[in-house]
């Protein structure tokens, strides 16, 4: 018996189709006549009359006005780990340990990502750990708080790519914006 109804079931399903189509209801295609109806909620009666339609305008041309494509970058320099810098220091040739050190001018700019860690000093002046094992200060202005820059600065990448003196503003994750007035490189001295 079950291999009957196993066999029968498919031609079961097939039945309708031979039948005949059903007799068409008249189609109710305008706006209208689709407002007249109290079966369809009222939002259904301003769509359009095919099923298709809305795809349909979806692919239309559309114009549109000015379009401008903006690219900005910004660079984040966090503070440089300790352990960074006591490898920094390690890697240095065994001499007499300086005594201290010396600001020397530097002209010019230096490439932002030559910049290792940062770590606030004094009033308003940041020291700038580099990759090539240079330390670097950067002079801010006098207003500036040098430990709002605890957590690092964000600066905004140039076109050359450059961090300069008189030109470039960095932000602290605080908030603080402070322009760089002077550069400087540091130099050990002895007596």
């Amino acid at each position: 018996m079950n291999a009957l109804v196993a066999i029968l079931s498919p031609l079961a399903l097939l039945l309708p189709a031979v039948a005949g189509p059903l007799p068409a209801k008249p189609a109710n295609n305008t706006a209208q006549e689709a407002a007249a109806r109290t079966d369809l909620p009222k939002g259904f009666a301003s769509l359009p009359a095919g099923p298709f339609a809305v795809f349909e305008e979806a692919r239309k041309p559309q114009e549109f006005g000015q379009v401008r494509i903006e690219q900005r970058v910004i660079i984040r320099i966090s503070p440089g780990r300790p352990k960074g810098r006591e490898d920094m220091l390690a890697r240095a040739p065994r001499s007499d340990p300086p005594s201290g050190y010396k600001e020397k001018k530097l002209h010019g700019c230096i490439a932002i990502d030559d910049i290792a860690g940062v770590e606030p000093v004094d009033d308003n002046r940041l020291l700038l750990f580099m990759r090539d094992h240079r330390v670097l200060s950067a002079a801010l202005e006098r207003a500036c708080d040098a430990d709002d820059f605890y957590l690092g600065f964000y600066v905004e990448r140039n076109a050359d790519g450059m961090l300069c003196s008189k030109r470039d503003r960095l932000q602290s994750r605080t908030g603080a914006t402070c322009q760089v007035t002077q550069l400087n490189r540091l130099v050990a001295t002895k007596d």
